[in-house]
C-alpha cells in the first residue's frame, strides 16, 4: 500500500498523537509498505518513511489569537496554518490511503476534490477524540471519512452505525519502553526521596494543578512533570508555593522518555478523560507504577494493573501515590506484562488490515 501520513506535528513535537502516528508510520514501513509523512518538522536521518515538509506556525504563538468557529483554540489556528503547506505537497495520485488524526483544516485538504483521478479514501484517526465523527454542529457537520479507527470501545459504540469502524488501540515501543536502572542525576533529581512523574501538555483538562496539590501531602515526594502548553505559569507558581525545591519541570525528547519513565517511583495522570493515553502503556513497560483518574475506557486499558480511583480528592490521591510506591514490586511486572499487550507490530498488523479493507469498499 501507498499510504500518506499527515499532521503539523510530524518531526516538530513530541506529543501524544504526533508519536503514537509516527511510530505506526514506522512500523508499517518497515513491514513493507510504501509510507509517506508529511508534517511542519524537517527530515530526519534514517526514518523509514519518506518525509515531505509543510511549514505551520508553532502553537505557542498563537496562545493569544482570538477563538472563532473552526479556530478554537491554538491547535485550530496552528492546523490551519499547516493547511496551505499541506495543499502544495499533497499529491492524491501518489497515494494508495490517507490518515490524519487532525481536523478540520487537514482533513478537508486530505478529502479535497480533485480534477482528474480518484481521491484517495481517507482514514481517521480518534487519537485526540472522537468528536468530529458525533457532533454535527458548525464545522463538524462537514466531517467524513471512508474508515474510522476508534481507538477505545467508548468510541466504537457510538460511530459503528455511521461509519466503516475498526476498534485499534494505540501501541508502545516494547523494545525502547523497558524497566531499568533509574537516572535522577540526569535531571538533578535528588538521591532520597521519591519521585512522582506527569506526563502531560500543560492545559487545563490535564489537571497538572491538581498534580501539585497531590504530590505536595507526600513531604518526601518530588513532582516532575514533562510537557509545556498554556498553564505553565500558572502551574509554575503553584508548585513554587506547594513544592517549593520539590518540583521539576521538563521539555524531554522521545528519546529519553524510557529513561526518564524508568527515574519515576510511581507515574500519575490526572487527565478525567483520554481517548486512550499512550502515557499509561509506556510507564507501565517501563516498571512505573500508574495512579490514574478511574473510568471504564481506562480499564479497557490497564485492567487491574494500575491504582485507579476517582481524584477529585488531593488527599486521596496522595494516599493512592503512597500505596502504589509501596506495591511498586507487585505492581511493575503486572505492569509490564499488560503493556506488551499493545506492542507496536501486533498494533500495527490490525492497522494494514483495516487499511486494506477501506481501499478495497472504495474501489
Amino acid at each position: 500500500m501507498r499510504i500518506l501520513f499527515a499532521l503539523p506535528g510530524f518531526h516538530l513535537f513530541e506529543r501524544g498523537a504526533e508519536v503514537a502516528l509516527l511510530s505506526l508510520a514506522s512500523e508499517l514501513a518497515r513491514g513493507g509498505d510504501a509510507v509517506t509523512v508529511i508534517g511542519a518538522g524537517q527530515p530526519r536521518p534514517d526514518t523509514p518513511y519518506r518525509f515531505r515538509h509543510a511549514a505551520a506556525v508553532r502553537r505557542e504563538r498563537l496562545e493569544r489569537m482570538p477563538r472563532l468557529p473552526a479556530l478554537r483554540s491554538e491547535t485550530g489556528w496552528e492546523e490551519a496554518s499547516f493547511a496551505p503547506g499541506l495543499l502544495r505537497a499533497y499529491r492524491p495520485r501518489d497515494h494508495d490511503v490517507t490518515v490524519t488524526c487532525s481536523f478540520p483544516f487537514t482533513n478537508w485538504v486530505l478529502r479535497r476534490p480533485v480534477l482528474f483521478g480518484k481521491r484517495p479514501p481517507h482514514v481517521f484517526v480518534t487519537q485526540n477524540g472522537d468528536w468530529p465523527a458525533v457532533s454535527n454542529d458548525a464545522e463538524y457537520r462537514t466531517f467524513g471519512c471512508d474508515g474510522l479507527v476508534c481507538t477505545n470501545p467508548d468510541y466504537l459504540e457510538h460511530n459503528q452505525a455511521n461509519w466503516r469502524c475498526a476498534l485499534i488501540p494505540n501501541g508502545m515501543d516494547a523494545d525502547r519502553f523497558t524497566p531499568g536502572p533509574s537516572e535522577r542525576a540526569r535531571w538533578g533529581l535528588p538521591v532520597r526521596g521519591t519521585v512522582v512523574l506527569m506526563v502531560s501538555a500543560l492545559i487545563e483538562t490535564k489537571r497538572v494543578a491538581d498534580g501539585v496539590r497531590a504530590v505536595a501531602q507526600l513531604p518526601d515526594a518530588h513532582l516532575v512533570v514533562a510537557g509545556d502548553g498554556p498553564e505553565r505559569d500558572a502551574v509554575d507558581r503553584l508548585a513554587a508555593e506547594l513544592l517549593p525545591g520539590r518540583f521539576k519541570r521538563l521539555t524531554v525528547g522521545a528519546a529519553e522518555m524510557p529513561l526518564l519513565y524508568r527515574t519515576a517511583d510511581a507515574f500519575l495522570h490526572l487527565s478525567r478523560v483520554e481517548s486512550f493515553g499512550n502515557v499509561y502503556i509506556e510507564a507501565l513497560a517501563c516498571g512505573a507504577p500508574v495512579v490514574a483518574h478511574d473510568s471504564p475506557r481506562l480499564r479497557w486499558i490497564v485492567g487491574d494493573d494500575a491504582v485507579l480511583l476517582d481524584t477529585s480528592d488531593p488527599a486521596a490521591v496522595a494516599a493512592a501515590l503512597h500505596h502504589a510506591i509501596a506495591s511498586r514490586a507487585t505492581l511493575a511486572p503486572r505492569g509490564r506484562a499488560r503493556a506488551l499487550r499493545f506492542a507496536w507490530p501486533r498494533v500495527a498488523a490490525q492497522y494494514r488490515g483495516f487499511l486494506e479493507e477501506v481501499i478495497a469498499a472504495t474501489r
